[in-house]
């Protein structure tokens, strides 16, 4: 996989990959920024909540479980000091369904957690991740 940013005015920037999309980089006025995109920190977030999503929904579906609703949260604790790291996650799984299996969930997100989603498998090795199931 290969990504890239460009810059595009002051703390502007256009991120892509090899998939083509693109999404928007900026931060905020007091750093010189334009409050115009997502924060570098921001997307790696959303990365791991979207990829350990995906499996989870994925295994879900193998089940034959019936999901109507599925958010994942990630929460981010970070260092204080510069470089101000991630250091503690916690990920929320928050599902609604008809006769979800708790059973079912549960084994769902730790097979994301322990086998399937590479962006857990990588911050499980440099931060303390707690999981958290919540079934509506």
């Amino acid at each position: 996989m290969d990504a890239k940013v460009v810059w595009k005015k002051r703390m502007s920037f256009e991120g892509s990959s090899d998939s083509g999309f693109t999404v928007p980089l900026g931060t905020t006025p007091d750093v010189g920024g334009d409050d115009d995109g997502l924060r570098p920190l921001e997307l790696l977030a959303i990365g791991l909540a979207g990829c350990t999503a995906m499996d989870v929904i994925s295994i879900l579906a193998k089940k034959r479980q019936e999901v109507t609703s599925f958010e994942v949260k990630v929460h981010a604790d970070r260092q204080e000091e510069h470089p101000k790291v991630f250091n503690h996650l916690t990920i929320e799984y928050v599902l609604g369904g008809k006769d979800l299996s708790r059973e079912a969930v549960e084994r769902a997100v730790h097979l994301s957690a322990e086998k399937y989603c590479p962006a857990q498998a990588m911050f499980a090795k440099i931060v303390p991740i707690d999981l958290k199931i919540t079934i509506l």
